[in-house]
């Protein structure tokens, strides 16, 4: 017992106890941050989700209808087309009168929840690295992702299981895969774990069927002697620790995750809510209802997508290349009720009130259709929307705002960088004092960038 105890303790310190002890260095600096919120859900879109087809109402847009602008604008594939008016009516909703499109009837009804950024900006037009960019800084791989740096900063909630999970798609994993949850150079405890959307959400933590639990423990007490042999032996080390940790968490999920998965458990009621008695929903709303018994039991961040990768389908993601009105009603269809219903189970929980909903995609759709005589739209970069709900965000509002038509932002852009470090803030963590020394570098989420969007704070 005195041994397992000094493990645990050794494991805690060089490997759990990070999120502590970068806490403690950012309090050390004289940061003045303050926590609004302490748990995170990501909802990410994949594919590029229309922001004028859904939260970014343009009168100008259904003036010029039909306007030609070949020639006048560039666009991803280089076909542009003409001015396409939105085929979604849109609608002022709630007691704020946020403007949403019937896309999204159940999302309509919690605009009062709402913070839209109607003035996001990115780096890059291309699915993949836009998607890097937006979960991690950058547009190549191997960054730290968002969730691993505040697992990094914040450290997790829970013993038994881990402080970040990822949800994805029952359709397929997102462009780029893994390189969206990875810790990159933080310390490899701090990565995403996926979870699966069947009844076994982590593969191989149960114990082989028969196993002689008294042969188990000698083997682990073996192990672990072996273990602290090598430790001393290689005190620099620091994959080995970290990987110790792992398998420790791995041994306490065994009974953890199936309990914290079993969605199943749920009442009629809350099913309903969710969609999760609808074939068509039911997929995203376990994923939804998932998310919400993972905060409630210490997860700091999940992080939970919509879609699947990119191979010509446009029925597995919001990529509207053909048909903007075919693929995003299909694609609301299945994420507008789950999503809606978990912003009201939060409310009527009590965890909205510290827990900070994040939803994104990776670039907005054109107000130009791609190419003469389609109706669907290219990737856009230039101006897109994304929205924040819950702890620390000015409800029922919408921030910056875009052209006429939606091209260009016309009001306070917001670039990725100033996005993430008002997530951050919102967590109670400096985005330019949460660093991890790397290759001669202190790196950040923020790269070098970045300014806390203060109009988004409430």
């Amino acid at each position: 017992m005195c041994d397992e105890l000094s493990r645990r303790h050794f494991l805690w310190r060089s490997g759990g106890g990070l999120g502590a002890i970068a806490l403690a260095a950012l309090e050390a600096r004289g940061s003045e941050v303050l926590p609004r919120a302490k748990r995170v859900i990501q909802v990410f879109a994949l594919g590029g989700v229309s922001h004028v087809d859904t939260f970014d109402y343009k009168p100008g847009l259904e003036k010029r209808d039909g306007m030609s602008m070949e020639g006048k604008v560039e666009t991803f594939f280089g076909k542009p087309g003409n001015l396409l008016k939105s085929p979604f009516e849109f609608k002022q909703h709630g007691r704020s009168g946020l403007w949403v499109s019937g896309l999204l009837p159940n999302l309509a009804t919690v605009a009062d929840e709402l913070c839209v950024v109607r003035s996001m900006t990115s780096k890059s037009n291309n699915h993949t690295p836009a998607t890097f960019l937006m979960n991690s800084g950058f547009t190549m791989a191997g960054f730290p992702s968002i969730g691993a740096w505040a697992s990094y900063g914040l450290g997790s909630e829970a013993d038994d299981l881990p402080a970040f999970v990822v949800l994805p798609d029952p359709r397929g994993v997102p462009a780029g895969g893994p390189v969206n949850w990875t810790a990159g150079f933080l310390p490899a405890s701090h990565q995403g774990v996926p979870f699966g959307t069947g009844a076994e959400p982590v593969k191989d933590v149960r114990p082989p069927a028969g196993e002689d639990p008294a042969a188990r423990a000698a083997g682990l007490s073996l192990l672990g002697e072996l273990d602290r042999a090598d430790l001393a032996a290689n005190p620099g080390e620091g994959a080995l620790p970290a990987r110790l940790r792992a398998y420790e968490l791995a041994a306490r999920m065994q009974l953890r995750a199936p309990e914290a998965a079993d969605v199943d458990s749920e009442s009629e009621d809350t099913k309903r809510l969710y969609g999760y008695d609808r074939k068509l929903t039911q997929g995203f709303a376990r994923n939804c209802i998932l998310a919400r018994r993972l905060l409630e039991r210490g997860v700091r961040f999940v992080q939970l997508f919509h879609g699947g990768a990119f191979g010509g389908n446009p029925r597995i993601n919001w990529d509207a290349h053909e048909d903007v009105v075919a693929n995003h009603s299909l694609q609301a269809s299945i994420l507008d009720q789950p999503l809606a219903g978990l912003l009201k189970d939060l409310r009527r929980r009590g965890m909205l009130e510290d827990t900070l909903v994040i939803f994104t995609t990776e670039f907005g759709r054109t107000p130009v259709t791609e190419g003469k005589g389609t109706r669907g739209r290219d990737h856009h970069p230039h101006a897109f929307s994304s929205w924040l709900a819950g702890a620390g965000v000015k409800a029922g509002t919408a921030y910056g705002a875009s052209d006429d038509v939606g091209y260009h932002v016309a009001e306070h852009p917001v670039a990725t960088y100033d996005f993430h470090a008002t997530i951050l803030k919102i967590l109670g963590l400096d985005h330019e004092k949460l660093t991890w020394y790397h290759n001669g570098i202190r790196r950040r989420l923020t790269d070098v960038h970045g300014h806390v969007v203060e109009g988004l704070l409430a």
